[in-house]
């Protein structure tokens, strides 16, 4: 085993046509991100000093979504898809002065375990190529090892009944130090039927020169590629089953776990109790003790010890809520933070907002933080009460222990202690409403 420098190059270049999709293949999405994210999550795990996304079809949506993702991935761009050693050739510039061991992964395979990148990343041989022992060996590609290592990679096209019988079979992911492949991906040629330059040649090739070639094999199911949308939907099966297998695991309670939905980063906490039909979206972290009733969506927020969600509620990214705060039935929150304590029972929307603690939020609050043009803050204080059907026309502030008169349009601050009234004043005409109706019972007879 060694210790070295690990460099990452994912491929991400294929325009996926068997997808039927004017979306490049690896950004359709998988637990939530694209399924590239997943790759890149799993090799961030090894600490590397740099990773270089190769881009290709599409290459600006994949560019602007490797940059939400990893933002400190850099891009090369495979102008013409000629093969996967053509691809990792294009990512070499990036490399220079790199002198550690290099992982080549695949944008469209997202399964490959943190441990098995582990692995490749740490052995000794000059070479690594990822295997496994397939169920059905199908077409792939056989992997010959002997007492020395690998021996050869032989297609299936080009394989005898002997060495189809063979189970273990290539994946595509290999590792190799960066001296080996500024060395030998020169050397690779495109003499065969697509005129492409084809990674699969690099162990020959290093072997012949005297390298030192091994496999590492995984479990089948972590090499699963997606081709297809059935085989994306099959993926989101597995990567659901797995998520929530390991939040029981981790001392979550799912009341109906077959119902709920987790993204690739969701993290909860023990004693959480996740009620049927909840969506995580991505950025999602709910801390222990706190409860996320049926029929809520959650995407890029934060839930602290003992707050409870729900009902139908949804939680837009930016939204903080503090411990023991309680947001129920068709309330939405996005870009604000609820402190301790606070109370939003129904019907409210709260954007751009800060809430004191303890306040009570009544229903059918509005904060109107947008003016058409650009977003604006609400600041309420501590321990106020909002009455029911309450708009507040930022930017704008309500002081602490301050409260609005039901129904009221706020448009101006609000001092600490003070009672903020905003309606018109009413006005009752006696018989009027009989006089009306009868008039336009008539109207409508004549």
């Amino acid at each position: 085993m060694t210790e070295k420098p690990v460099a990452l190059i994912v491929l991400a270049a294929g325009q996926g046509s068997r997808m039927q999709s004017d979306l490049p293949k690896v950004l359709h999405r998988l637990g939530g991100v694209p399924l590239v994210g997943h790759a890149l999550a799993a090799g961030r795990s090894l600490a590397p000093e740099t990773v270089v996304v190769v881009a290709g079809h599409g290459a600006a949506l994949v560019q602007k979504a490797v940059a939400t993702l990893d933002p400190e991935a850099q891009i090369a761009l495979q102008e013409e898809q000629l093969g996967t050693a053509h691809a990792v050739r294009q990512a070499l510039p990036l490399l220079e002065g790199f002198e550690g061991r290099v992982l080549v992964l695949y944008g469209d395979t997202p399964f490959i375990a943190e441990e098995t990148l582990g692995m490749l990343a740490s052995h000794a041989s000059d070479v690594i190529v990822l295997g496994f022992e397939a169920a059905d060996p199908g077409r792939y590609g056989r992997l010959v090892t002997g007492p020395d290592g690998l021996e050869r990679i032989v297609e299936y096209k080009d394989a005898d009944e002997a060495t189809r019988a063979i189970r273990l079979v290539n994946s595509g992911v290999l590792a190799a130090d960066a001296a080996t492949l500024r060395e030998i991906l020169p050397q690779i040629g495109n003499r065969n039927a697509a005129g492409e330059y084809y990674l699969t040649d690099l162990p020959g090739l290093a072997r012949a020169a005297g390298l030192r070639v091994d496999v590492v094999t995984c479990d089948e199911a972590e090499t699963l590629g997606i081709n297809t949308r059935a085989e994306l939907a099959a993926a989101e099966a597995a990567f659901q089953a797995r998520a929530r297998a390991q939040a029981l695991e981790d001392g979550v309670t799912l009341t109906d776990p077959a119902t709920v939905w987790f993204a690739l980063d969701t993290c909860i906490g023990r004693d959480a109790v996740i009620g049927q039909n909840v969506v995580f979206g991505p950025g999602v972290t709910v801390e222990s003790g706190a409860e996320i009733l049926p029929f809520c969506h959650l995407e890029g927020c934060h839930v602290s010890a003992g707050a409870t969600v729900g009902p139908f509620a949804r939680l837009r990214p930016g939204a903080e809520l503090g411990g023991d705060v309680h947001v129920g039935n068709f309330v939405e929150i996005k870009n604000s933070v609820l402190d301790e304590g606070v109370k939003v029972g129904h019907l409210t929307y709260l954007g751009d907002a800060h809430v004191g603690e303890a306040t009570n939020i009544g229903a059918g609050t509005v904060t109107c933080n947008y003016d058409g043009v650009g977003k604006h803050r609400t600041e309420i204080g501590a321990h106020a009460f909002i009455g029911s059907d309450t708009m507040l026309v930022a930017p704008v502030r309500v002081g602490a222990r301050a409260m609005t008169g039901s129904g009221s349009v706020i448009t101006e601050d609000v001092p600490d202690d003070a009672l903020a009234l905003g309606r018109a004043k009413q006005v009752t005409k006696p018989g009027l409403a009989t006089r009306l109706m009868q008039a336009l019972r008539q109207k409508k007879g004549s």
